[in-house]
């Protein structure tokens, strides 16, 4: 059976369910099933699993993760289930689409996460073993520096590298999907400013460091 291409509507619609899906804010739900305070009243006020983790529940910042992950992967999966004709432009929307809900959330008030987990649920939509690569750089450079969001940072600038030079070996790169994955690099420095600036300034806490 030949799949055509879905119209303009179905494709915008899948973009914005991608969104929706990607607001869903994982910390703020399971924080509030397993009777934990709301993640955007402690720490760093951010509705993510390293936030939640503060709370000493291990169990709540990795049901997060999983779920901040899941979606990305989820809302790609859908829209190709849905749609098998589904051409890559609008592959490369939906994979950004569900990012910026995640740091853009509608049901928070566009306040969100920094997106590193739905990022990584993202590159497993595309390619699990890009996603075995990128996590494989995120660990050694955790393990090397114990910065959390430095391992974060040079994760997501591989993750597009890896994709074009993976290309013809594990996979066959897409140029669409190459931009949406520079685009969310570009997204994840972005929500990692501060992480930045306490990098260079030599303030940024190291994994397993006790607060003052």
């Amino acid at each position: 059976m030949v799949q055509t291409a879905p119209s303009l509507f179905f494709s915008a619609a899948l973009v914005a369910l991608a969104y929706l899906i990607g607001s869903i804010p994982f910390a703020v739900v399971v924080s509030k099933l397993m009777g934990l305070q709301d993640p955007r009243s402690y720490g760093s006020k951010n509705p993510g699993a390293t936030n939640v983790l503060r709370t000493g529940n291990k169990a709540a910042a990795a049901l997060t993760l999983l779920g901040d992950a899941a979606k990305g992967w989820f809302a790609l999966w859908l829209a190709q289930y849905l749609a098998p004709g589904l051409s890559w432009n609008a592959y490369a929307l939906v994979a950004l689409a569900v990012f910026l809900g995640h740091l853009y959330p509608v049901f928070l008030g566009f306040k969100g996460g920094k997106g590193v987990a739905t990022a990584l649920g993202i590159l497993v939509a595309v390619h699990p073993w890009l996603a075995v690569a990128t996590a494989a750089t995120w660990l050694i450079i955790a393990v090397f520096s114990r910065y959390s969001s430095l391992a974060a940072l040079v994760a997501a600038f591989f993750a597009p590298v890896y994709y074009l030079f993976g290309s013809g070996v594990a996979w066959y790169a897409q140029a669409p999907v190459g931009v949406a994955l520079a685009a969310i690099t570009v997204l994840l420095f972005y929500r990692h400013r501060a992480n930045i600036a306490r990098l260079l300034a030599g303030t940024e806490s190291r994994i397993g460091a006790k607060k003052k």
